[in-house]
């Protein structure tokens, strides 16, 4: 058994494959027309009633029951990238975590809920840039001074 990918429903398969690609950088692995999937293990689906054999009235917009998550090295630089984007509808404003991680959470263009949190080894660098010891870093994260190491070396 393997995992291969999620599949999320979108109204139009071109203007979520555009946003998709343009905002998060993500690659085409495979285009079958109504379905796209993407090199991460994402995958779009236009007619996701049609696919999954239920009514289109079952297929709902904005469940707030799963999120897709991305990380971000350049975080402030996706926040700026974000701005183009006018439509978009935000849970909130950036928060951080108590590890330290800062977020932001948004619909997409299907109402789909996305995260994009700054990337955990940047955290890491960013508590050592201040002079934090990584005894510090692994009692404000929560996460063993072995873990972190492993994150910082991969």
């Amino acid at each position: 058994m393997k995992y291969v990918c999620t599949v999320i429903s979108v109204a139009d398969i071109s203007t979520a494959r555009k946003f998709y690609e343009e905002l998060f950088g993500l690659e085409v692995y495979q285009d079958y027309g109504r379905n796209i999937a993407f090199t991460c293990g994402l995958a779009l689906q236009q007619d996701f009633d049609w696919l999954v054999s239920i009514p289109k009235e079952k297929v709902l917009m904005k469940s707030n029951n799963a999120e897709i998550v991305f990380e971000e090295q350049d975080f402030d630089g996706f926040l700026n990238k974000l701005k183009a984007y006018p439509e978009i509808e935000y849970l909130g404003e950036v928060i951080e975590h108590s590890w330290g991680q800062r977020v932001i959470r948004f619909y997409d263009l299907d109402g789909h809920l996305i995260e994009v949190g700054e990337d955990m080894q940047m955290v890491v660098k960013r508590f050592l840039a201040s002079g934090m010891t990584m005894e510090e870093v692994s009692a404000k994260m929560d996460v063993s001074i072995e873990d972190l190491t492993k994150l910082l070396n991969s």
